[in-house]
C-alpha cells in the first residue's frame, strides 16, 4: 500500500489545498510547501523500500499493478528532484500569473501521475498512467488561457496521445502468462513465430508513439510550440522530466516486454537509430538559429532527449547505462536553464537572447547557475552531461555495427559544438558585454525561493558527473 500512498498523496493533497480557500497567497504556498516536502520524503522512502501491489485483476493476464524496480528508482529520483525544486521556485514565479490554485492543483496531480508511471509493473498499467500524465500536464501549458496557449496545449495533447496503443496491444497479445515487466522481456517466442513482421511493425509504431512525448522526429513539433507559452516552472517540468515519460515507457517496452534480443539487428533498430540521429542534429541546429530563449531551450530538449533514445537503440547494457545517466543529468541541467529563463522574464521582462547581454552584472548568481548548467549540457567535465555522453559514445563505438558505430559519435560531436554555440556565448556576453554595450548594474537578483532551487539542480548535475557510474552500479546497472 505504500506505493499507492506515495502516488495518491500529492494528487489528493494538491487538489484539497487548491480548493480550500487560503487567507493569502503566502499561506497557500505554505500548504504547497508541506505537500512537496512530504511527497519528497514518501518518494525517497519508496526508492529505498520498494514494494509491489496489484489493485485490479481484469483477467489472469490483465492486471493493474505497481512494483518499483531499479529502472523506476532512477526515474523516480529525477522526478522528485525536479518537481521539488520547481515547486519552491514556482511559489515566487507564479506571483505574476493568475489562477494560481488551478496551476498548483494540476502541478501536484501530474506529479502523482508521473510517480505512477515510474512504479508501473506492466504495459497496461504504464500505458494508462502515461496517458494520465499527458492529460494532467496539458493544463500547465494551457494556463495563460490565451489563443496561443490553447493552440499549444491542443498540439501537445494531439501529438502525445496517438500512436502507441497499437504497439502495446500486439506486444501484450504475444506475451507469456503474467505479462509483468521482466528483464529480457516476456515475449512468447512460440506464439510470435511466423508473426515477426507484424510484431516488429507494432513495436516500431509504439516506439514512435511514445517517442512523441520525448520529442523524437517527426513528432517533435509540440515541444517548441508549448515551451514558450507555458509558465517557466511548467517548461522546466515539461523539458526536464515530463518528456521523459516517453523514455521510460520505451525502456519498458523494448527491454522489459519485447526483449532487446528480438529487435537487435532488425530494421526497427536501424530505423530507430537513424530517427534519433536526425532528431539530435535537427534539434541542435534549430536551437542554434533560434533567438527566443525559451524556444531555443525547447529545441535543445528535442536534441538532448534523443541522446537518450539513441543510447537505448544500441540495445546494449552500456547504452542503457548512458541513457539513465543522461536522464538525471539532463533533467537537472535543463530544468535549471528553464528556471533561469523564467527569472529573465520575471525580473527583467526579457525573452530574447540578444537582450541578455550584460545581465550577469545584475544577477551574477543566476548567470553562474546558467553557465554551470550550460557546461553540463555541452558535456564539459566534471559535469553529468560529460559522463553520460562519454558512456553513450563509448557504447556506440563498441556495438560493432560498422558505419553505425562511428556516425552516432560524429553526430554527438557536432551536436556538442552546436550546443556550445547556442549556450556559452549567452553566458560569456552576460559577464563580458564589451566596451560599447550599455549595461545596467542595478541589482536584480531574485530571492532564495528562486536561486536555491537552481543551485541545487546545478549541484545535482555535478554529483552525477562525479558519482553517476557509482550510483548506477549500486543499483545493478
Amino acid at each position: 500500500m505504500f506505493i499507492i500512498l506515495t502516488i495518491l498523496f500529492p494528487i489528493i493533497a494538491g487538489i484539497l489545498a487548491s480548493c480550500v480557500k487560503a487567507d493569502s497567497y503566502r499561506s497557500l504556498c505554505a500548504r504547497y510547501g508541506v505537500i512537496s516536502a512530504v511527497t519528497a520524503i514518501l518518494g525517497a522512502a519508496l526508492i529505498f523500500r520498494g514494494g509491489e501491489i496489484t489493485l485490479f485483476s481484469f483477467s489472469e493476464n490483465v492486471t493493474f499493478s505497481f512494483a518499483l524496480d531499479n529502472i523506476g528508482r532512477v526515474f523516480l529520483a529525477a522526478v522528485l528532484i525536479l518537481y521539488t525544486c520547481t515547486a519552491f521556485y514556482a511559489f515566487e514565479y507564479m506571483k505574476m500569473e493568475e489562477d494560481r490554485p488551478v496551476f498548483f492543483a494540476f502541478f501536484y496531480v501530474s506529479l502523482g501521475a508521473l510517480i505512477a508511471v515510474c512504479a508501473s509493473a506492466n504495459l497496461v498499467t504504464v500505458y494508462f498512467c502515461f496517458e494520465m500524465a499527458t492529460l494532467t500536464t496539458v493544463p500547465l501549458v494551457l494556463h495563460e488561457g490565451t489563443r496561443e496557449a490553447v493552440a499549444a496545449g491542443m498540439k501537445y495533447l494531439f501529438y502525445s496521445v496517438g500512436g502507441a496503443l497499437f504497439g502495446v496491444f500486439f506486444v501484450y497479445f504475444y506475451g507469456m502468462a503474467g505479462r509483468q515487466f521482466t528483464a529480457g522481456g516476456f515475449l512468447d517466442t512460440s506464439m510470435a513465430a511466423g508473426h515477426e513482421t507484424i510484431l516488429l511493425i507494432a513495436v516500431f509504431a509504439a516506439i514512435v508513439g511514445f517517442g512523441t512525448k520525448a520529442g523524437m522526429y517527426p513528432m517533435h513539433g509540440w515541444l517548441p510550440t508549448a515551451h514558450p507559452i507555458a509558465p517557466a516552472p511548467a517548461s522546466a517540468l515539461l523539458s526536464g522530466i515530463i518528456a521523459k515519460a516517453g523514455v521510460i515507457v520505451v525502456i519498458r517496452l523494448v527491454y522489459y516486454s519485447v526483449g532487446a534480443d528480438f529487435l537487435r539487428g532488425t530494421w526497427v533498430q536501424y530505423a530507430w537509430m537513424i530517427l534519433a540521429m536526425i532528431t539530435i542534429f535537427m534539434g541542435s541546429m534549430m536551437a542554434f538559429l533560434e533567438k527566443n530563449m525559451k524556444k531555443r531551450l525547447a529545441y535543445s530538449t528535442v536534441s538532448q532527449i534523443s541522446y537518450i533514445m539513441l543510447a537505448l537503440s544500441m540495445l546494449t547494457e552500456g547504452g542503457v547505462q548512458g541513457a539513465l545517466l543522461h536522464v538525471v543529468s539532463h533533467a537537472s541541467s535543463k530544468g535549471c536553464l528553464f528556471l533561469c529563463a523564467g527569472v529573465f522574464i520575471y525580473k527583467l521582462g526579457k525573452r530574447k537572447v540578444d537582450d541578455l547581454v550584460g545581465i550577469g552584472k545584475q544577477m551574477p548568481v543566476v548567470m553562474c547557475c546558467f553557465t554551470v548548467a550550460s557546461l553540463s549540457l555541452v558535456g564539459i567535465p566534471p559535469m553529468g552531461g560529460f559522463l553520460s555522453k562519454w558512456v553513450i559514445a563509448s557504447s556506440t563505438i563498441a556495438n560493432g555495427m560498422g558505419a553505425l558505430s562511428i556516425l552516432p559519435v560524429v553526430i554527438l560531436l557536432i551536436s556538442a559544438m552546436l550546443t556550445a554555440g547556442y549556450l556559452l556565448p549567452v553566458a560569456f556576453k552576460s559577464f563580458f558585454p564589451g566596451k560599447d554595450a550599455q549595461v545596467s548594474t542595478e541589482n536584480k537578483e531574485p530571492n532564495a525561493l528562486m536561486t536555491v532551487p537552481m543551485i541545487l539542480l546545478c549541484c545535482t548535475a555535478l554529483v552525477m558527473g562525479i558519482f553517476g557510474v557509482t550510483i548506477l552500479k549500486s543499483l545493478g546497472f
